[in-house]
């Protein structure tokens, strides 16, 4: 008899499960967040201007006289400062932090350097491709430091007139001198310190720890079943070098997520999830973005709630104070160091002073006339006052008036102002004084 056949059991098939891409998208953020580092300096979008004493905010010049809206500005970014870290833990640190972009930037290409200087001298020594490298990287982040720098300086002084003193390495005027100085301040940071600056000097991550709490974003280690196998990539992808299996709520970790693809890189090929993930506190989940959709996006408290709707206030009532602002801020006061005055001619003089401040981009004119009382006109000044860009005047002016247009005492003017670009028609209110009697004797003043 033959033997009977084996039934051979089919395989089962391997199943690999996706790595998570949270480096691809951190780094798309931070080159986004690149681009608007060098953008709104260049473009006034956000800039105070120290020499001029201007505060630029998404196309609108403030001047710092203009404390409201600059309060309401500085509160607007202090609230989501401090919302983002209440609600996504370190993210500006992992995602928007220039120091963090720059600083791992400068690993990239003293990585990439190292390579190639041992691929160009195979059979040098050790120190002597060690000197070669550092030579070379210093070349790299000298100019990357010069860039760096002057967006940064950017964000105080004028970029055309910070361009010409580069020009002139202009190292005499304080503009000059607070540029090399923070040119190697710079150099030093991102030769030396890097990542230490975030875990040695830098109060954010102090700051954090006040504003976590159990439903704060955060790198969680989850691993009930036992899966780790401790193969230690998630340590070695880490940029600050922690082990997030000890702690999630290490100063140093920045929930940057790289050892979240570092797991799901090997477990994936294993068929097993990752055991590292976003979680909301330490939650025992392994999804954290569970619950409905206010819950997914952090809204998962009161407290985050009220937050939201204190930010949303402050965002409304800046909204608010730009779209009111005036473009040319006009005012016009009397004189009363004299009552009034008569002329030769019997016509009666008023004294007012205008003050006023172009605080737009081009061109402003001012046109007054005076309502109310016939025959008035103006005096001492253009009839199309023209200021330009950034100016601020102050002029005295006469309203005249002939007696048989007055009551004896006061009577009641209204000043019109037509202001180009700006409000047409402005209104000032403003009382006449005139004599109680006829004046007998010109030029007489009371």
């Amino acid at each position: 008899m033959s033997a009977p056949t084996q039934i051979q059991k089919p395989k089962k098939p391997r199943i690999i499960i996706p790595g998570t891409q949270h480096h691809r998208v951190r780094k798309t953020v931070q080159a986004i967040c690149f681009i608007i580092f060098v953008t709104l300096p260049l473009f006034d979008i956000m800039r105070i201007d120290l020499p001029r004493q201007r505060f630029y905010f998404f196309g609108a010049e403030l001047w710092i006289s203009e404390f409201s809206i600059v309060f309401l500005t500085l509160m607007f970014l202090w609230i989501l400062i401090a919302a983002m870290a209440m609600i996504y833990g370190r993210f500006w640190c992992g995602y928007l932090c220039p120091q963090m972009i720059f600083s791992e930037t400068a690993n990239g290409f003293e990585k990439g350097i190292i390579r190639f200087v041992n691929k160009q001298m195979p059979n040098a020594g050790p120190r002597l491709r060690r000197i070669a490298a550092a030579f070379l990287f210093g070349l790299v982040l000298l100019p990357a430091s010069v860039l760096v720098t002057f967006v940064f300086v950017s964000y105080f002084v004028p970029p055309l007139d910070l361009f010409h003193r580069l020009l002139s390495l202009d190292i005499r005027t304080a503009a000059g001198i607070v540029g090399a100085s923070v040119t190697l301040v710079t150099f030093l940071d991102f030769a030396l310190l890097r990542e230490r600056f975030c875990t040695a000097i830098c109060p954010y991550g102090y700051l954090q720890n006040m504003l976590k709490d159990k439903h704060t974003l955060l790198v969680h280690f989850h691993d009930p079943d036992d899966e780790c196998i401790r193969c230690n990539k998630c340590v070695r992808a880490c940029p600050m070098g922690i082990d997030i299996r000890k702690s999630s709520h290490q100063l140093e970790c920045t929930h940057c997520a790289e050892c979240i693809d570092a797991c799901s890189g090997i477990l994936g090929k294993l068929g097993t999830q990752t055991i590292i993930q976003y979680a909301w506190g330490d939650s025992d989940s392994k999804a954290a973005p569970k619950g409905n959709w206010f819950q997914r996006i952090g809204l998962r408290d009161g407290k985050r709630v009220a937050v939201l709707v204190l930010l949303l206030v402050y965002a409304t009532g800046l909204s608010i104070a730009i779209s009111v602002r005036q473009p040319v801020l006009l005012r016009i006061m009397p004189d009363r160091i004299t009552l009034y005055s008569v002329d030769a001619d019997g016509k009666v003089h008023n004294r007012f002073r205008m003050m006023a401040s172009n605080r737009s981009h081009i061109q402003a004119s001012i046109s007054l006339s005076v309502v109310d009382l016939k025959d008035a006109i103006i005096e001492e000044i253009e009839d199309r006052k023209v200021l330009e860009p950034g100016q601020t005047i102050q002029q005295e002016f006469d309203v005249v008036l002939p007696p048989s247009s007055l009551h004896p005492g006061i009577n009641k003017i209204r000043i019109l102002a037509d202001v180009t670009p700006g409000k047409l028609g402005q209104q000032f209110s403003e009382n006449f004084f005139a004599p109680q009697d006829s004046p007998k004797q010109p030029g007489l003043t009371k």
